[in-house]
C-alpha cells in the first residue's frame, strides 16, 4: 500500500537556476489479494457491468498501478475481448488486479496491426461485443497504438467510450510549472537528427508549451540540440513519472542540459519547454 509520496532529497542550484526533486513512495506490504478489494483498500466491490457493444479506450498506470480507476477494472472484467499492444504485460496488469476470466480473450494489437485484423475487431463489436483497447501504460493512440482502429470504428458508425485514465501528457503539464492554456504534443521526435532539428527549429517562437516524449539512449542529443535553439527557455524534464525513482528536473534549457549531461540516462522522459512567445495568456495564473 502506497501511503503518500516522501520527498527524499531537494537540490536547489541557485547559479544554475535549477530544481530537482527525487520522490519516493512509502511502501507497506501487501495483504493477499481478491476480487472484492483493491490493494491497500478494503471493503470496495466492483460493480459488475454489462457494457454496451463498442470500442473501450482505456487508460491505464504509467506506474504507480494505484491509479487505475474502479471503472477500468470493472470494464477489463465484464469486457467481451481485450486488444492489447503487449498480452503479456496486459495479462500481469490483470493478474495483478484478480481479473483471471480473461482467457482466451486476450488479442495482440501494436503499431504493426493490420486492417483485416482492424475489420474482424469491428465485426464482434457489430455482433453486440464490447471490446477494450490497452496500450502498455497510459492513453491508447496518444503515442501509443490504436488510432487506425478507433478511425476504422468511426467509419464504420460503431461506438466509440473514452475511460479517462493516467496519461503522462496530462501528468506531465499538471506539475511542470509552465502554461498550460496552450500546449502542443509532438510525441515522440524523430528518430534522424535532421528531421527532429527541422521540426524543432520550426517551432522556435510557439507560443505553446512543447511536450514531447524522449529515450534514454537520445536524450542528451537531443538536450544538445535544445541548448542550441531555446537556450534562455524554462523548462521541465521528468523522468519515470508515478514510478519509485521518479525525478523533475526544472530550470534555463541550458543549464538542465549541462546538469544531466553529467548523468547516465535511465527510464522514460516527458520534456516540456516554456512558450517563447510574451503575449498575454487567457488565464491569470500562467501569468507568472
Amino acid at each position: 500500500m502506497i501511503e503518500h509520496a516522501n520527498i527524499l532529497n531537494t537540490q536547489t542550484k541557485a547559479h544554475s537556476n535549477t530544481h530537482c526533486l527525487y520522490l519516493m513512495p512509502i511502501i507497506k506490504p501487501q495483504k493477499p489479494r481478491n476480487t472484492s478489494r483493491l490493494d491497500g483498500i478494503d471493503s470496495i466491490k466492483l460493480p459488475t457491468l454489462s457494457p454496451i457493444a463498442g470500442l473501450y479506450v482505456i487508460g491505464t498506470p504509467i506506474g504507480n498501478l494505484q491509479d487505475i480507476s474502479l471503472r477500468t477494472l470493472s470494464l477489463l472484467a465484464c469486457c467481451d475481448l481485450v486488444c492489447c499492444e503487449d498480452t503479456r504485460r496486459t495479462r500481469n496488469l490483470l493478474s495483478h488486479f484478480a481479473i483471471t476470466n480473461k482467457q482466451g480473450k486476450l488479442i495482440r494489437y501494436d503499431d504493426h496491426a493490420n486492417s483485416d485484423l482492424r475489420a474482424k475487431i469491428c465485426e464482434r463489436i457489430e455482433n453486440g461485443q464490447s471490446v477494450a483497447l490497452l496500450s502498455d501504460s497510459g492513453t491508447p493512440t496518444l503515442a501509443d497504438p490504436g488510432m487506425k482502429l478507433v478511425r476504422t470504428c468511426r467509419e464504420n458508425s460503431l461506438p466509440v467510450f473514452a475511460v479517462p485514465g493516467p496519461s503522462a501528457l496530462t501528468a506531465a503539464l499538471s506539475v511542470c510549472g509552465l502554461p498550460s492554456d496552450r500546449a502542443l504534443f509532438l510525441g515522440f521526435l524523430p528518430h534522424k537528427t535532421t528531421h527532429k532539428q527541422r521540426l524543432l527549429q520550426s517551432l522556435v517562437g510557439s507560443d505553446a508549451t512543447l511536450v514531447f516524449f524522449e529515450t534514454p539512449h537520445r536524450l542528451h542529443p537531443t538536450l544538445t540540440l535544445l541548448s542550441q535553439l531555446f537556450a534562455q527557455q524554462q523548462a521541465c524534464i521528468l523522468r519515470e513519472m508515478t514510478k519509485v525513482f521518479e525525478t523533475h528536473h526544472f530550470g534555463l534549457i541550458e543549464n538542465l542540459t549541462a546538469e544531466l549531461a553529467q548523468k547516465k540516462p535511465r527510464g522514460e522522459y516527458t520534456i516540456l519547454i516554456a512558450p517563447t512567445k510574451n503575449k498575454k495568456r487567457k488565464h491569470a495564473d500562467t501569468q507568472a
